[in-house]
C-alpha cells in the first residue's frame, strides 16, 4: 500500500522533514513513545466500546483494532529488546492532550461520539504519515520494513474511524467537522516543537 502524500489522509501540514533525522538519532526514545502510543490507541478503542456498547457496528469494528493495537505494542517492545534497548517511562503526549481540548464540553453524548471518532481518525492519519516517513527515510532496511507495516495498518484504522463517524452522523456534518479538526491540527502542529523523542 502506498501513501503518497498528506492529501491522501486529509492532513493540511506535512511533518517537518527534520523530524525523521532527529528520531533516528534517538531510537530508544522514539520506540518507547511509539510503544505507548499503541497501548493508548488500544485503550481509546476500549473506552469507546465501554461508552457506547449499544452501538453494534462500532463494537464490531473496534474489537479487532483493540487486538491489533495491543499486538503492535508487543511488536515494538520486541523490537526494543532485539536491539538491547529499554522500554522507558511513558511521557505526556502533548499532541493528543492538545487535541482533546478541541472537543467541546457540555455537548450531547452523540456529539461527543463524533468528535471522539474524528480525533481518533486524525491521530491515525498523522501516525500513518509519520510511519511513511520512517519507512522511506530511515537508513536501516529492517526498520524501513518494520514501519511500513505500521503505516499500512494505521491507514486502515483511519478509514474505519471515518466510516464509523458517517455510520452514526449525517455525512455533511461529518465532513464539516472533519475540516475543522484538520485546520485545528494544522495550527497545533505548526506551533509545536519538533522533537525526535516523540511520535507526534
Amino acid at each position: 500500500m502506498e501513501i503518497k502524500n498528506k492529501q491522501v489522509l486529509g492532513l493540511q501540514l506535512p511533518t517537518d522533514p527534520r523530524w525523521v533525522n532527529l528520531a533516528e538519532m534517538r531510537l530508544e526514545d522514539i520506540l518507547t513513545d511509539h510503544a505507548f502510543c499503541e497501548m493508548k490507541a488500544a485503550s481509546a478503542c476500549m473506552s469507546l466500546i465501554q461508552l457506547y456498547p449499544y452501538l453494534e457496528k462500532l463494537v464490531e469494528e473496534l474489537m479487532p483494532i483493540v487486538t491489533e493495537e495491543w499486538g503492535h505494542f508487543r511488536m515494538v517492545v520486541a523490537e526494543l529488546k532485539k536491539r538491547n534497548l529499554k522500554l522507558g517511562p511513558q511521557r505526556k503526549d502533548e499532541y493528543v492532550h492538545s487535541l482533546l481540548k478541541f472537543i467541546p464540553k457540555g455537548t450531547s453524548k452523540e456529539d461527543r461520539l463524533l468528535d471522539r471518532l474524528l480525533m481518533c481518525a486524525l491521530i491515525e492519519a498523522r501516525s500513518c504519515e509519520r510511519f511513511r516517513l520512517l519507512s522511506n527515510e530511515l537508513k536501516e532496511d529492517d526498520l524501513q520494513k518494520f514501519y511500513h507495516t505500521f503505516m499500512v495498518s494505521e491507514a486502515g484504522h483511519y478509514k474505519t474511524f471515518l466510516q464509523l463517524a458517517k455510520e452514526y452522523h449525517e455525512e455533511e456534518l461529518v465532513w464539516e467537522r472533519w475540516k475543522e479538526w484538520l485546520e485545528y491540527e494544522k495550527e497545533l502542529l505548526a506551533n509545536m516543537e519538533v522533537r525526535g523523542d516523540r511520535m507526534h
